[in-house]
């Protein structure tokens, strides 16, 4: 009973707290599942964002779907989907019929224009955290070369990112390394094998 409580709190406070859709809810769910319930690694919530990107649909309930299922099953994902629009829906309600009188007030058209640098700074700040966990795992100079790649990719040739994603599984599963590995693998069977007939 605890884990759903968790699990609602920690995706109300994002639906709370993530003012400017998608991409500002991403740094405050990252700071929910990974460090304060530790639900997820650094990698393991990498791999679910790059996923919920790749897929259609608003990032934030794919995230919050996914990540109440790993937790605690489909109650759990019932319950992070509603915990993360229940906020939304009520916020809208009252926020837009109470600005909708003040909308050409200038401090209503400031507090809108300030949440841009505010979730600019939020996705510059979880960008590097995943650039620091891609140099262990790959060392800083193909990490540097992926960064570089999908900034051309993505800025200059305007391709969609889940182009990206897929090319980059399809050089993982066909890169050299993990046939070696795979061979190695191999290797070990047959020497086990060899040492239970001695």
């Amino acid at each position: 009973m605890m884990k759903h409580w968790h699990i609602f709190l920690a995706f109300f406070r994002v639906g709370m707290l993530g003012y400017g859709g998608g991409p500002s809810s991403i740094p405050l769910v990252h700071k929910e599942v990974v460090d304060r319930y530790k639900w997820m690694s650094e990698e393991e919530f990498g791999d679910v964002l790059a996923l919920a990107n790749t897929l259609p649909g608003p990032i934030a309930t794919k995230m919050a779907g996914y990540i109440g299922y790993k937790v605690a099953g489909y109650a759990g994902l019932v319950n992070a989907l509603l915990a993360s629009i229940i906020p939304t829906i009520f916020l809208m309600i009252l926020v837009l019929s109470s600005l909708s009188a003040y909308k050409d007030q200038a401090w209503v058209l400031g507090m809108t224009k300030a949440v841009v640098p505010v979730v600019a700074v939020m996705l510059a700040v979880l960008a590097w955290q995943f650039y620091k966990n891609g140099q262990k795992g790959l060392g800083w100079k193909v990490n540097l070369v992926l960064v570089a790649a999908s900034l051309v990719i993505m800025e200059v040739l305007g391709l969609h990112p889940g182009i990206l994603i897929a090319g980059l599984l399809a050089w993982a599963l066909l890169s050299p390394v993990k046939k070696v590995e795979k061979n190695k693998t191999a290797e070990e069977v047959a020497a086990a094998s060899e040492r239970k007939m001695v």
